[in-house]
């Protein structure tokens, strides 16, 4: 039997940049600490520039190469001004997560007003699509990586998430349109799906014990996720170990939607 071919699977990063929005805390932070380990030079994005710099500074301090980049994804008019600054800071972008999202409203999906409904549009779906667009030609030129974080919410909508959920059923929708519009300039685009993970943003659904226990009798790994197992996956799509998945929806949720 003849040897085998010698393994070109890579998870390094090195001398790749990537861009994480949503990164000063939760599932955004730890895939940008992930990247980073792995040798990719960081730009962390967030609104709150206090944030922003704690997470920067506890990557460095690991020996990491990490950037702030503060900005709100969900105006709009400012993407342009902020991919250019990204693109400035090493010379282009390689890895795009869209991880940055929004959900002001927990409750029966009338109770959400026009400027609500247009909000959470505008953060995670617009956003995400903006960014991407304007990024394109970076990552055409490296064979670059889109990484868009929705939620299990976004393939059976959660109760109490309603407009949410329609939400990241839509940035599914998108990915795939980009995969496949995107696919032969060499740019990947796919999509993760986290379920009940442990961070800020979903402390309202983590710290509801009776919620909690609904959850878990149908995981099958009967615990809350952490940033880490969702950072694993999103390391994954980021290298060159995952070159022929695009147009992918992956689920980190303990086997929930299972």
């Amino acid at each position: 039997m003849p040897p085998l071919p010698p393994s070109t699977v890579s998870f390094d990063l090195t001398a790749k940049v990537a861009l994480v929005t949503g990164a000063s805390r939760g599932i955004g932070f730890a895939i940008a600490q992930a990247y980073a380990r792995a040798g990719a030079s960081v730009l962390l994005n967030a609104r709150k520039p206090e944030a922003l710099d704690a997470a920067v500074a506890a990557i460095r301090a690991e020996g990491g190469e990490a950037t702030a980049l503060p900005g709100n994804v969900g105006r709009l008019e400012t993407i342009p001004a902020l991919v250019e600054q990204a693109i400035a800071t090493y010379g282009g972008v390689d890895v795009l997560v869209n991880n940055a999202a929004t959900n002001p409203i927990y409750g029966p999906v009338e109770q959400a007003t026009p400027e609500i409904f247009a909000k959470i549009m505008a953060v995670n779906v617009q956003g995400p699509f903006e960014l991407a667009k304007a990024l394109r030609p970076a990552l055409a030129r490296t064979g670059g990586s889109v990484i868009n974080v929705s939620s299990i919410g976004g393939l059976s909508p959660e109760p109490g998430l309603g407009i949410y959920s329609v939400s990241k059923a839509a940035l599914l929708s998108l990915t795939k349109v980009l995969a496949l519009e995107w696919g032969a300039e060499g740019i990947r685009v796919n999509a993760i799906c986290p379920g009940l993970i442990r961070t800020d943003f979903s402390e309202a659904l983590w710290s509801n014990e009776r919620l909690v226990k609904t959850m878990l009798a149908l995981q099958a790994i009967p615990r809350v996720g952490e940033g880490d197992d969702v950072a694993g996956l999103a390391l994954f799509l980021a290298s060159d170990a995952s070159r022929y998945c695009t147009g992918g929806t992956y689920t980190v949720d303990g086997g929930y939607t299972a």
